[in-house]
Parts: C-alpha cells; structure tokens; sequence
C-alpha cells in the first residue's frame, strides 16, 4: 500500500498510563521516529502519576509534534481513551490505543492501517506476545503464552488474518467507536471485550491481523499478578451479567477452581472432597513439568505456580462480583 493512502487522514493515538516513568519516554520517541507520512496525533492520558510520567510526557512536547498530555481524574483506562477521543478527536478517522506497559514493532501503526484500509475493517485487533525479565516474570510470561494459562484464546495463542469476536485493542473507526458511546467507564478490567460485544451487536466487524503484535510485560510478584487477575475476573462477570452471556469452555474451566477449592474444606467430612483440587493442581504441576522436560524451558515448574494463580484469582474475582451484585441488573 502507498504512502498515499494515509493522506488525509488523521490518527488519534491514545496512551492511558499510571506510573510508567520508566517505559514513557522511549513509547513517545519511537512513536514519533516511525509516524513516517502518517498524520498522528499522540495524546498521554494520565491518571494521577506519582513518579512524574505526566512531566516526562509534557517536556517532551516541545520536540514531539502533536503530543499533548490530558489528565484523567478518573485514572481507568476506558475512561481515558473516551475522554482523550472527546477533547482531541473531532477531526479523526482512526483511534489506535497504546499500552505503556509494552513494546511495538516499528511499523505497529503503519501496519494497522494498512490492515483497517485493506480490510475495509471498523477494527483490527492484534495478538500479544508477553515476555519477561526478572525470574518470576519470565516464568509469567511462559505461563501466559501457554495453552495452560491462556485458555487457547486467539489474540494470546498467535492467531491472525481472520475475522474474530474479540481481540487486544489496537486500531478502530471512531465513527464506529463513537456509534456505539466508546467504553463503559463503569468497567475497571474487560472493557475491551465488552465493547467488542457491543460492536458486533451494531453490525461492526473485528480484524485480527497477523502482520504484527504488541510484546506486553507481566506482572512481576505473585501479589500484583493476582491481583491482576481478581480484577480481570471482576470484568469478565460484570460483561456476562450486563449482556446476559454464557461463560465459553475455556472460561468455564477456570471457574471451578474456587468451588472446588471451597470443597476440598470438607475433606475431613469424606477425603474424595479433596480430589477435584488435587487432580487440578496436578494437572497444572505436570504441565509445568512436561514444559520443563519436554520443552526443555526451565522456567516451567514456576510457570504452572504462575497459571494456578491466575486461575484462582480469575475464579475468585468472578464470583465475588457474581456474588456482589446478585440477581439484580447491571446497568447498560
């Protein structure tokens, strides 16, 4: 595709942050040495930092063209890109949104545009690719890139070049995004998802692109990943409940491991209580060996520690927010 197919238009690139001094200042630069002929305007929604991300962001504005820095009072991530599209897109064609917390090939934007125009697409997703440094992080990192801790989802087990319900957020329309009133700011974790229902419903259509991908960082202690995950099993209750959705196989699967957590409680009354709990932990162990023995990873072992962390907490957050709201409705 020529240069000549981005003339005209112009780019809203949205960065939602929270504490990412480390990581914004080569985000920015490298998005600003690769915009090549395309037109972008790059906008830091902040939420509050504390360790001076939004300074970074704002002094790098006098060599940066077309970067600004907006504050988000509301520090969530939907309620950043809504508000970032509301002061700074009136005159878009396209929203591409960033992580801080990751790293993009060069051509990350160009490619998604070239996709949304070869497409004729109202979004295109991308795949993730999650790599780590310190010890635990790598063996999170194997973890989230295995079938074990992914669940075979398309967007984290390398799919692309297909048309798909939901994938990581990297490019949209804004007249499709602005059709159906962006994310819900009631959403704390799983925003994406719920919009991507909310885009198929109005008729919209979802690439998934294989041309590129977005290398994202886990968390690095147990404490935050869990955490991490009680939230994104919050979101992912709170999307079922508001569009009254049935839970997929590979959903399914981890929510029982609370329950039968629960039930092993009763083992003093029978000791087969015990054995739904066993044979999941075993399974994940064995996982984590075969990767170790058969893979030849030496990260595997704590990488099943890693998937079984997730697991839980995704469980628990699911059904304390199930338990939470009851029977009564979510709000559209």
């Amino acid at each position: 595709m020529t240069d000549d197919a981005f003339q005209g238009r112009v780019t809203l690139v949205v960065i939602p942050c929270l504490n990412e001094a480390e990581t914004i200042e080569p985000l920015l630069r490298a998005l600003d040495a690769n915009r090549g002929t395309m037109a972008l305007r790059i906008v830091v929604a902040d939420g509050g930092s504390a360790d001076g991300t939004d300074d970074i962001a704002a002094g790098l504005a006098g060599s940066i063209r077309e970067l600004f820095v907006l504050h988000n009072p509301k520090r969530l991530q939907a309620a950043a890109i809504n508000l970032a599209v509301a002061q700074f897109g009136d005159d878009c064609d396209y929203l591409i949104r960033i992580d801080a917390h990751g790293n993009y090939p060069a051509d990350y934007c160009q490619v998604l545009l070239e996709e949304a125009l070869r497409q004729q697409a109202d979004s295109v997703v991308t795949g993730m690719k999650t790599v780590g440094f310190g010890f635990f992080q790598k063996a999170t990192a194997v973890a989230q890139n295995s079938k074990l801790g992914n669940g075979g989802s398309k967007h984290r087990d390398g799919g692309g070049g297909q048309w798909v319900d939901h994938g990581h957020h990297a490019l949209m329309r804004l007249s499709a995004f602005r059709a159906v009133g962006g994310y819900d700011e009631s959403f704390s974790h799983n925003e994406d998802a719920e919009l991507d229902h909310r885009l198929r419903q109005a008729g919209f259509r979802i690439w998934m692109t294989g041309r590129t991908f977005m290398t994202y960082f886990p968390r690095k202690t147990p404490a935050s990943l869990f955490r991490q995950y009680l939230g994104y099993g919050r979101g992912r209750a709170r999307n079922m409940m508001k569009h009254r959705m049935l839970p997929k196989l590979r959903q399914a699967l981890p929510l029982a491991v609370v329950p039968v957590a629960f039930g092993a409680l009763f083992s003093f009354v029978h000791w087969s209580a015990a054995l739904p709990v066993l044979a999941w932990a075993s399974l994940c162990l064995a996982y984590g060996v075969w990767l170790a023995v058969g893979q030849r990873n030496p990260y595997g072992p704590v990488a099943a520690i890693s998937a079984m962390i997730m697991h839980f907490a995704w469980s628990a957050g699911f059904w304390l927010e199930l338990l939470r709201r009851g029977p009564r409705k979510v709000p559209a």
